[in-house]
This record gives structure tokens, C-alpha cells and sequence, in this order.
């Protein structure tokens, strides 16, 4: 029993038995507990361990001590105390990716994503859906392999950090010289990751001196999981850089210092060299800052009482307000610092927007907003930086897509998230906001209308067509005497589609291989001239035919052709009324097309397109300027070509051109 090295024989043998059999194992305490305080403590160890196994062979998929990856509310700006879950973005169970946002946080200043830091499954949600959580509380559990959830789960946090209110408390008063009388805020090394202990500042986006906005980058880090930009939280102007480009510092840190006042850097540039330990641009070195002084931004004199009937703003003018509420009020064209906030603090929520741009002061909001709009600040990346949101990269980066080929669309181009997707075709661009007074947006249709039974048969048709070869040829006819003419019948019933019914059926009885059809052993020629005529109808296109045409008068023709457009309207025609033509005109001329193509129907010869009539200036001797206006149209022949020709075309459109330009045989 002694070949266990470390381990006494009593020991070994407690292990073998609780491996194999607990009941002997229990049996097997009492007789071993009874010699020593360290056979005691040495027992009960391996009762442990033995106990630890066998629960670890009966779940395997259990690790077998799962440690579970907290994740706590972030200070999302320098004066954050707490922040509200608005929403979860996923669910207990679901799978989360480090970069991927999981829920959305309301601070003091706006609504933001938090993303995970870390790949695993959400394995508990302590702080719900419109709960607040203090800053640094836990507020959910992850847990690194699926199996592990209901064992964290089960946890429950317990062991959760101590917010940062609890911090404070400990911590003791800020050693060194005090902070100037001025007012200013601290920007500190943030925690980029759950297992980030230490923050190397990349690049300084800024410097000492600049002017920089809320929500601008002003540094980029590099954590232990990926290179970010950090955005300040204030306006104001950077007036001591304590942590220089290359160096590291301790997260909670200070690395820089934020004047309110231009004229107070001075004074702020000699408290950082004492924060850094001498020389206001070096350093890591110094110790953090207590949690304190890295909450809220030190303020010299006490600020006056809000009013609660005033807009809100805060120090420099700043307004605060809720995302959407500035996007609202942008697009309204509502100056947003002239509405009242309802939110916390008097923060303006989208709700507060909507409000205003109701109230009678509206207009004059809108106006002054666009007279005294202040000027949108602008941030160029430093070389080699391409400004994204971290879940941007890793979307970027698991679509194997460069960054530096997307247009970003956040603020000051940032790329985001959305734009990633745009970019892989996951989601559609988004349609940018109605201004207010603006029409409202059509609602256009959006995915597949199955055929109706009129639309497939259309649809087969026109494939039936693309096995046939065709040629089509186009001429121009003066339409001054048909016009005349139609003027003339019109009072008695009769259309312009059964006059051109006549004046082409009066022309296929000269030239009959344009009415035949091809068969594969020859020419078909029709004995009777059957005129089909194109009619759009609510879901579909239909052929009623006016059969015989070139032996019936322009007045039965009109009255036939009325009543069959009411039966293709009402969908009562019988197949003998659509599907027997020998030739089909479609004529467009009614919708002001000036030339286009038909194409050629299954089974027959010749379709004959019909345009609209222009107006044209032509020379004329007789005229007083010698110049005269007449009025052409264009006609498009288009024919099977295996048993129709190009003269053949030619000479009908000849004779077609002569009848329509003297009419009165058509009567």
C-alpha cells in the first residue's frame, strides 16, 4: 500500500473503496478517523475526492468544478452609479460569442450594447429586464461548457463580486496631493474583458490640449482579447496624458485627465504628475485611483437644483438624451435642447421627442434647431486604425471580410455591427426616418405572390415562345387622315381598335403568309383572318379575337369588340373567343409608348405592335413658312422567320402604311 507516493496506506485505501464501493467506504471512516488530527484531515479529503468522482462519472458532460464567468454591470460613462437592464438580448441556455451583445444597458447618458467578453452559455440572469444594478454587481453568469449550466445555475452567484458602492468603502482616502479646485473627470484604464487585469494604451487618438467630445475615441487599448477604442464620456479638453502611447497600466488606473475649462489644464498637469509619480506623460506606474474618484468626474463648486420644467442639459451644454430620442429629433429637425426631458435626471427619452414635435412650438424648434444646429464634431482614425465596435470585428472577422472595404455608418463612420451584415447580405440596408411633414412612406410588397391560374398560362406561353426564331421590322405612318377619320366614327361606337383590326386584316388578305403558321412538314395557311387583340386585365393578359374581320364593317366590329372586352373584364370568355386568333395586334399607343417590341404568340405568324402618335415638324411647299405639323406613328412587325421572310414583312407594312394613310376604304 505504500506505492501511493504523498499518501498513507489508510489514505490509499479509503480511495480505492470510495472509488469502487461507498457503502464500505462509509463503513471504512470510523476505524481511520480515530488516529491522528492529520489522518482526520487526510480522510477527509479523500472522502471528498472519492465523492467528487463519482459524481463526475455520472456527468460527464460536467466539468468537475465548474467556475462560472461573471459578468457585471459596466460603468458605461464617469458619473455612472447604476445602470438599468432595458433588455436581454439572449436568453438562459443560448450559446454567446465573445463580441456578440447580449443585453442593453441604460446609464445616466444613453443606451448602449454590452458584449460578451468571452466565448460559453448564459447560464443564469440574476439582474431582469428592467432591474438596476449597481456599477461592478453581477448581474449574470456564464458558463464555459454546456453541460456546466445547471450546476452554476444552481450557484446562483452567491460568490457575486461586491458592487462598486462596497468598494468604495473599503478603500481608503487618495494618498498624494489633492486634486485641484477645478473641474474636471478622470478618464481611467477600462476593463475590456472579464479577465483583463491590465490595459496597454496602443495610440492616443488625441492630444494634450485637444478638444474632445462625448462619445469621440480618444485612445485605442490593447486588452488581453483584442485592440478597442475607448470613447470619452464628457466634453471637455485632455489636459494630462499620464499613461503614454506603448505603456501599460493597471485596469481602474488613471491614464488621463479631462478639463471642463480650457484655462484649468495648468493646474490639472501638475496633479497628474503627482498621480503618475512624476512627469505628466509617463507612467503606468502609478497606483489606481480609489473606485471613488474613477465614478463620477470631481466637481469643485456644488451644482445648482435642476428645473424640472427647463430642457435638460448638463455641464458645457451638453444635452442628455436617450439614442433614439437624438435620432428622432435629427430627422424631425427638432432642436433637441429646447425639449424637456421626463427621464431621469431629466434625461430626454424618445417618448419626450415625440411630444414636442406635437406641441404648437414645434415649427419654431425645428427652425432654430436647423439655423443654430451645432457643428458635428469630427475624428480621424490615427494610420493603420480603422474605427469599428468590437462586435463589428469579430462579425468582420468570421465573415473573412475586411474592415477597411465597409462604409461605416456610426458615429464618425464608425462601422457597426449592421454594417458588417449589410456588407454579407444578412440583413437589408435600413430606410432612413420620415421627416416630420414628410409624405408617409409607400408600403411597397416584399417576398413571393404565387402565379394565378391566367398568369402561369401566360408565363408557359412566353416560354413556348423562345424555341422560335424571329426578325421584326419597324416602319413610321403618317396618321393625319386615319385620325380625321376616327373623329368622324367615334360618335357611332366604333374604337380605334377595330379600325385597326380592319386596316390589318384588309392587309394580310393581300400578303396571307403573314396570317399563316409553321408545321413541321410546311406552311399553314389560314382561310380565315382572325384578329386577336392584346387586353391587360386585373391579374393576367388575354387575346379576345375578332374573328372574320376583313369581311365585317367597322361598326360590327366596334360592337363586337365592346362586348367581349366586358367578358374578358368579367372573365366570362369562352376559349373559342380567346385562342383562336390567326393574328394578334398589341397596341400601347394609349399609354404614350413611342416604339417597342411584341412578342411573337405560340402557334402564330405575325404580331403587329402599335405605338402612340407623335407630332412632328416637316417641310412643306404648300405651306405659308413652308414648314407644316403632322402626326406619325410606329408600328413593329415581328414574324416566325422559318416561313416568313424579310420582304414578306416589308410589302405588308407597305400596304398596312397605305391603307392607314387613306382610310375610307376602311368604311
Amino acid at each position: 500500500m505504500k506505492f501511493i507516493a504523498g499518501i498513507s496506506s489508510a489514505t490509499a485505501l479509503f480511495c480505492l473503496l470510495a472509488w469502487t464501493d461507498p457503502e464500505a467506504a462509509r463503513a471504512f471512516v470510523p476505524s481511520t478517523t480515530t488516529k491522528t488530527s492529520s489522518s482526520s484531515s487526510s480522510v477527509a479529503s479523500s472522502s471528498s475526492f472519492g465523492l467528487a468522482r463519482r459524481r463526475g462519472h455520472q456527468r460527464r458532460s460536467t466539468s468537475l468544478d465548474a467556475e462560472a464567468i461573471k459578468i457585471t454591470m459596466p460603468a458605461l460613462s464617469s458619473t455612472m452609479k447604476e445602470g438599468r437592464v432595458v433588455t436581454w438580448l439572449k436568453s438562459e441556455g443560448d450559446a454567446i460569442e465573445a463580441g456578440e451583445a447580449i443585453m442593453v444597458v441604460e446609464s445616466d447618458k444613453a443606451d448602449m450594447d454590452v458584449e460578451a467578453f468571452e466565448d460559453g452559455y448564459l447560464a443564469k440572469i440574476l439582474t431582469r429586464e428592467g432591474e438596476t444594478a449597481e456599477v461592478g454587481s453581477v448581474v449574470a453568469l456564464v458558463a464555459a461548457l454546456e453541460g456546466d449550466i445547471a450546476s452554476i445555475a444552481e450557484g446562483g452567484g452567491d460568490d457575486a463580486a461586491p458592487p462598486a458602492a462596497a468598494i468604495v468603502a473599503e478603500a481608503g482616502p487618495a494618498a498624494g496631493v489633492g486634486a485641484p479646485d477645478v473641474e474636471f473627470s478622470q478618464l481611467d484604464m477600462p476593463a475590456l474583458s472579464s479577465t483583463m487585469k491590465e490595459g496597454k494604451v496602443v495610440s492616443w487618438l488625441k492630444s494634450e490640449g485637444d478638444a474632445v467630445g462625448a462619445g469621440e475615441a480618444i485612445m485605442v487599448v490593447e486588452s488581453d482579447k483584442a485592440d478597442m477604442d475607448v470613447e470619452a464620456f464628457e466634453d471637455g479638453f485632455i489636459a494630462a496624458i499620464i499613461t503614454g502611447e506603448g505603456e501599460a497600466a493597471a485596469v481602474g488606473s488613471p491614464v488621463a485627465l479631462i478639463a471642463s475649462n480650457e484655462a484649468d489644464i495648468p493646474a490639472l498637469k501638475a496633479y497628474a504628475a503627482t498621480l503618475a509619480g512624476g512627469g505628466g506623460g509617463g507612467g503606468g506606474g502609478a497606483a489606481p485611483a480609489p473606485v471613488s474618484a474613477l465614478a463620477s468626474p470631481v466637481v469643485a463648486a456644488k451644482a445648482p437644483p435642476k428645473a424640472t420644467a427647463a430642457p435638460a442639459a448638463s455641464a458645457g451644454g451638453r444635452v442628455v438624451a436617450s439614442p433614439l430620442a437624438k435620432t428622432m429629433a435629427a430627422d424631425m429637425g427638432i432642436d433637441i435642447s429646447t425639449v424637456v426631458g421626463t427621464g431621469p435626471d431629466g434625461r430626454i427619452t424618445a417618448a419626450d421627442v415625440q411630444n414636442a414635435a406635437l406641441s404648437p412650438a414645434a415649427p419654431a424648434a425645428a427652425k432654430k434647431g436647423a439655423a443654430a444646429a451645432p457643428k458635428v464634431p469630427s475624428w480621424t482614425p490615427a494610420a493603420g486604425v480603422i474605427a469599428a465596435t468590437p462586435t463589428a470585428r469579430a462579425l468582420a472577422k468570421k465573415a473573412k471580410l475586411d474592415l477597411s472595404t465597409i462604409v461605416g455608418t456610426g458615429e464618425f463612420g464608425r462601422v457597426t455591427a449592421d454594417d458588417v451584415k449589410m456588407a454579407t447580405g444578412e440583413i437589408k440596408p435600413k430606410k432612413k426616418s420620415v421627416a416630420l411633414g414628410a409624405p408617409a412612406p409607400v408600403e411597397l410588397p416584399e417576398g413571393l405572390v404565387p402565379f394565378t391560374g391566367m398568369q402561369r398560362a401566360v408565363s408557359n406561353n412566353m416560354e413556348k415562345t423562345l424555341d422560335c426564331p424571329v426578325f421584326r421590322a419597324s416602319r413610321e405612318i403618317e396618321m393625319d387622315a386615319f385620325n380625321e377619320l376616327y373623329q368622324q366614327v367615334k360618335p357611332k361606337g366604333v374604337t380605334v381598335s377595330a379600325l385597326l383590326a380592319k386596316a390589318v386584316a384588309k392587309a394580310l388578305e393581300k400578303h396571307p403568309i403573314v396570317n399563316s403558321s409553321y408545321r413541321k412538314e410546311g406552311t399553314f395557311f389560314n382561310k380565315d383572318i382572325n384578329i386577336a387583340m392584346a387586353v391587360a386585365i386585373d391579374g393576367g393578359l388575354i387575346t379576345p379575337v375578332l374573328k372574320n374581320a376583313n369581311e365585317r364593317g367597322v361598326l360590327d366590329l366596334g360592337e363586337d369588340w365592346k362586348g367581349l372586352v366586358d367578358k374578358a373584364k368579367a372573365g366570362t370568355l369562352k376559349p373559342d373567343e380567346y385562342n383562336s386568333g390567326t393574328f394578334t395586334i398589341s397596341n400601347m399607343g394609349m399609354f404614350g409608348i413611342s416604339q417597342f417590341d411584341a412578342i411573337l404568340p405560340s402557334g402564330q405568324g405575325g404580331i403587329l405592335a402599335v405605338a402612340g402618335t407623335q407630332e412632328y415638324i416637316v417641310p412643306c411647299k404648300q405651306a405659308v413658312l413652308g414648314m407644316k405639323k403632322i402626326s406619325k406613328m410606329t408600328v413593329t412587325l415581328t414574324c416566325d422567320h422559318r416561313q416568313i421572310y424579310g420582304a414578306d414583312a416589308a410589302l405588308f407594312l407597305k400596304t398596312f402604311s397605305e391603307i392607314m394613310m387613306s382610310p375610307k376604304s376602311l368604311v
